[in-house]
C-alpha cells in the first residue's frame, strides 16, 4: 500500500550506475549478478532468496531502460540463464568522450 512521503524520515535520489561504470567490458552476466552489482556486491556474493529477488526486481527494469548500451547472449546451456554485457559501441564512447565542460575545465 502506498505511504505518504511524510512517514518517511529521509528520502534519498534514485540513482544507477551506468553500464560502462558497472560492467567489465570483457564479461557477459546473468541478471542475478547485474543485481548483485547494481547494489555493490561482487557478482558471485552469497545472497539469501528473499533478497536475491529483490536484486532481480531491481535488475530487470535496469537492465531494459539501458538496453541500447547492451548485448546479450543466448545462454550456455539449453535451460541456463541469458547473459547480459556492454556494448563494445558503448564501451569505446564512455571511454573516449569529452563534454564541452571537461575541455574547458583542462584548458
Amino acid at each position: 500500500m502506498p505511504e505518504p512521503k511524510e512517514s518517511f524520515e529521509e528520502t534519498f535520489p534514485c540513482e544507477f550506475y551506468e553500464p560502462a561504470e558497472l560492467f567489465d567490458p570483457d564479461l557477459m552476466y546473468t541478471i542475478p549478478e547485474i543485481g548483485r552489482l547494481l547494489q555493490g556486491l561482487e557478482p558471485d556474493a552469497d545472497v539469501d532468496p528473499d533478497t536475491e529477488a529483490v536484486l532481480i526486481d531491481w535488475a530487470i527494469p535496469w537492465v531494459m531502460s539501458h538496453a541500447d548500451d547492451m548485448v546479450i547472449a543466448e545462454p550456455l546451456a539449453e535451460d541456463g540463464p541469458g547473459y547480459y554485457g556492454l556494448d563494445p559501441v558503448a564501451a569505446e564512447s564512455s571511454s573516449g568522450s569529452m563534454t564541452d565542460d571537461d575541455a574547458s575545465a583542462g584548458s
